[in-house]
């Protein structure tokens, strides 16, 4: 079992950034990668990134690159989500979620395939 917690979220302005973590406890030596999503009131769950947890390789999304890089310290057991340039669409709750298996590659995009996730943390960013 693998326990997630999401911390950083908070009020900006358009332009500003947050750094969010998500720590993982638990059986973290398990866990294969770390996605992040974010769900905005009225949407479905999205896809923002996510991390191999042995390798640091990431995947992203084309509407966030250059604004939001992900990255992680092994010897804490945390993934970060960095955003900068945040603008009012991006104001939604995000999510770190935990992957076991070896179909990373193929399903990080898929939140149904993630086994672990956080509570989640409320990013709110204003006009």
């Amino acid at each position: 079992q693998v326990q997630l917690v999401e911390f950083g979220g908070g009020l900006v302005q358009a332009g500003g950034s947050l750094r969010l973590s998500c720590a993982a406890s638990g059986r973290t030596s398990r866990s294969y990668g770390i996605g992040w999503f974010r769900q905005a009131p009225g949407k479905e769950r999205e896809f923002v990134g996510a991390i191999s947890w042995s390798s640091g390789y990431t995947y992203d999304t084309d509407s966030m690159k250059g604004r939001f890089t992900i990255s992680r310290d092994n010897a804490k057991n945390t993934v970060y989500l960095q955003m900068n340039s945040l603008k009012p669409e991006d104001t939604a709750v995000y999510y770190c979620a935990g992957y076991e298996g070896s179909a990373f590659y193929y399903d990080h995009t898929v939140a149904s395939q993630y086994q672990y996730w956080g509570q989640g943390t409320l990013v709110n960013v204003s006009s």
